[in-house]
């Protein structure tokens, strides 16, 4: 009995999170620093990422006739809807410009910018921009539960995703909510704000625009007590069968 006893022991003490939560993801080391949360967050607007994919019309006469983008001749035909997909590098190929750099703009800067550039053409140009495939994954705190939220208006706050994902699920910690995204910056290191969403005060914090791409990340409260069941059970089972088969054939 003591050799057992001293195995149990030592598989207790010794245990690490990837025994016993091996489902926990997104893990930061104890004394890790979280980007500052600010305020401003709160007020900042969609800005425009890579694979992107952009709506997008050109108006006339600052809205008084659309400009038909893809044909030619005196016989254009208006088409709504026109698509296209912002690169990797950040850029879009638009009609007549080239290239242009959309990548960490907002829309509006982004429409502002392109009728700068249209002014070359047309008089008075018009733009009008808007993405179809935004969308944030959220982990609301519980195994299985994880959606993709597509992002139906471009001021979407983490409350809102949350929301959409149908809440935070009982064994998820609202007061350790891990908002993850990457850099706009060239080093496209991924910030990590920390929230506290389980007191008034956090509504400031959940007020913060989410943009394509975020990961919203609830920890999931530790059942040490039923993960230590669930994972030593089959070890407890196993060795109790061996000693009592032992026993069983020195007793022959």
């Amino acid at each position: 009995m003591r050799y057992p006893f001293i195995f149990l022991t030592s598989l207790v003490i010794f245990s690490s999170c990837k025994m016993l939560r091996p489902n926990l993801m997104l893990k930061t080391p104890k004394n890790y620093t979280y980007d500052k949360l600010l305020d401003s967050l709160s007020r900042q607007d969609y800005k425009i990422a890579a694979n992107d994919v952009i709506e997008y019309n050109v108006f006339t006469n600052n809205g008084f006739k659309l400009i038909e983008m893809t044909s030619s001749g005196a016989n254009n035909v208006i088409r709504n809807n026109i698509t296209i997909t912002v690169e990797s590098n950040g850029t879009i190929k638009m009609p007549l410009v080239g290239l242009v750099a959309v990548k960490g703009l907002t829309l509006k800067e982004a429409e502002k910018l392109l009728e700068e550039k249209y002014a070359k053409f047309y008089v008075e140009p018009f733009v009008n921009l808007r993405v179809t495939n935004k969308r944030v994954i959220v982990f609301p705190g519980g195994g299985g539960t994880a959606k993709i939220i597509p992002l139906q208006n471009n001021n979407t706050t983490v409350m809102e995703a949350i929301a959409g994902a149908g809440g935070i699920v009982d064994d998820g910690k609202a007061y350790k909510v891990k908002l993850i995204r990457n850099a706009q910056d060239s080093t496209n290191r991924s910030l990590v704000y920390k929230m506290d969403l389980s007191k008034i005060e956090g509504i400031v914090a959940g007020q913060s625009i989410v943009q394509a791409g975020d990961i919203i990340y609830v920890e999931p409260r530790f059942k040490p007590v039923l993960e230590f069941t669930r994972e030593l059970l089959p070890i407890l089972t196993f060795l109790t069968t061996t000693m009592l088969l032992v026993r069983y054939y020195r007793m022959i």
